[in-house]
């Protein structure tokens, strides 16, 4: 494992668990989970890796909101 490896898991880690503590009354951690980890493939190498934090926060709390939208 590289550190940029770590550090990706590290953050991925840390929006599973901030978004589960918004959401958790109203989806399932296994969704939510599914959720970030899928947005994080997709942000995988096109953006820099600086800023994966915040877009990740972002885009996996977009599909969260879309999700219960359409639920």
């Amino acid at each position: 494992m590289t550190v940029e490896t770590h550090q990706a898991d590290d953050i991925t880690d840390e929006v599973r668990t901030w978004l589960t503590g918004e959401f958790a009354s109203l989806l399932p951690a296994a969704d939510i989970t599914a959720i970030v980890r899928s947005a994080r493939t997709d942000l995988e190498g096109q953006i820099v890796p600086e800023a994966m934090g915040e877009m990740l926060h972002r885009l996996a709390r977009f599909r969260v909101l879309r999700t219960l939208e359409h639920a």
